[in-house]
């Protein structure tokens, strides 16, 4: 029978080869198995490799939530932009879709070309009315360029069933839809969208993205074609709207007289043509505000206000990927071009006369020659093209 005092100490994992430690040797002697007199059987400390490996994910697990976010948020922005833009699909003419050309494939990898026109909804109250402001638009997603045509509303022009008139008539007359046929008549550039905009509503979207900034050329001081105060004594004594030179942010109200500012008091020169160029600035700083990251953010609550002054048969899909071109296209990629002619006073209306050298402007912007501009002698209205973003 085995002695009491066993040369070994026996635990639950199993015997330990060696001497047994004596009481007064505890606490002095290293723990069994161990050299470094650490407890052998207490729990070890995690080994850097396994923290990397916990940290590693941590980091995964916050990327896939940020990643889920940014989906989700992406997904509503989508659906309430989708919904204003629905909406304005169905404030166009139906009768505007039978004179559109067929698109060629996706807006996001073919050419495309869009007529805007703005108009004035309190004009529209009393009747028919012209549009204020007409330009085409032309997407080349291949060349990485998006070409600005600016039409003078006072380009006599030939009207389908009308006549010769003013260009800006067409809209009175028939809608966009005759709109569009006089465009193409005109120019001879198939029109696969148009995008209508009610001006009044406009400035509101302006004011919902924060205003927009636009780098003005030169001092103006406008007519009183907008009078801000309600009594006439007042207006009297205003001189008109005044816009310094240089970078600033305008609001809807600043960005829409800025738009459609016909006179300025110190500079005589200025005209129609050159309304035209401030038309094109205006619409380049609407596009920056609305594909900038900051609208990316806001757009689940403001996507279907975005939407509110158009009137178009651009799908929602559609209108994202013209957002997409205007992101690549570089600032050496977009054109700004203008038509032209000579003043002439007929049956006591002031006409701009179409120049020859128009058709060239148009060959321009479809991209089959060289871009040139105005030439050097010819009046202000003369036509031709600038590389370069509008100021």
């Amino acid at each position: 029978m085995a002695s009491k005092d066993k040369p070994y100490r026996v635990y639950r994992g199993g015997r330990v080869k060696g001497p047994v430690p004596t009481e007064s040797k505890k606490g002095t002697e290293p723990a069994p198995g161990r050299s470094d007199g650490r407890d052998a059987y207490a729990r070890p400390r995690p080994s850097r490799q396994r923290r990397r490996r916990r940290w590693l994910r941590i980091g995964l697990i916050v990327v896939l939530v940020a990643v889920l976010a940014i989906i989700v948020w992406s997904v509503l922005g989508y659906l309430a932009f989708r919904s204003g833009v629905n909406e304005a699909n169905e404030r166009l003419d139906s009768r505007a879709y039978a004179a559109l050309a067929p698109q060629d494939g996706l807006v996001l990898s073919n050419p495309s070309t869009t007529l805007v026109l703005g108009t004035d909804e309190a004009r529209g109250r009393e009747g028919p009315f012209r549009s204020d402001a007409m330009m085409i638009v032309r997407t080349d997603p291949d060349e990485h360029r998006i070409a600005f045509l600016a039409i003078p509303r006072d380009l006599r022009v030939e009207i389908p069933g009308h006549g010769l008139d003013k260009v800006n008539a067409a809209y009175a007359f028939g809608g966009p839809t005759l709109a569009i046929r006089t465009v193409q008549g005109l120019t001879g550039m198939p029109i696969n969208h148009v995008v209508v905009v009610n001006f009044v509503r406009f400035r509101e979207v302006i004011d919902t993205l924060g205003g927009v900034t636009i780098d003005v050329p030169k001092p103006i001081l406008a007519d009183k074609f907008k009078c801000p105060f309600s009594t006439e004594a007042k207006c009297d004594r205003w001189p008109g709207h005044r816009f310094r030179k240089g970078e600033q942010t305008m609001d809807g109200k600043q960005a829409l007289i800025y738009a459609r500012v016909r006179v300025n008091k110190l500079d005589p020169a200025d005209n129609d043509i050159t309304r035209g160029e401030r038309q094109q600035a205006v619409v380049q700083a609407v596009a920056d505000e609305v594909t900038s990251f900051g609208t990316f953010l806001r757009m689940p609550f403001i996507g279907d206000d975005l939407a509110a002054p158009l009137a178009t048969d651009l799908s929602a899909n559609q209108l994202l990927q013209l957002a997409w071109v205007k992101r690549r296209t570089p600032s050496s990629g977009i054109l700004r071009c203008r038509l032209g002619g000579t003043i002439a006073n007929l049956d006591g209306q002031s006409f701009i006369i179409g120049s020859e050298d128009n058709a060239s402007v148009v060959a321009m912007v479809e991209g089959k020659t060289a871009p040139q501009p105005p030439r050097p002698g010819t009046s202000t209205f003369g036509p031709g093209c600038q590389v370069g973003r509008s100021r």
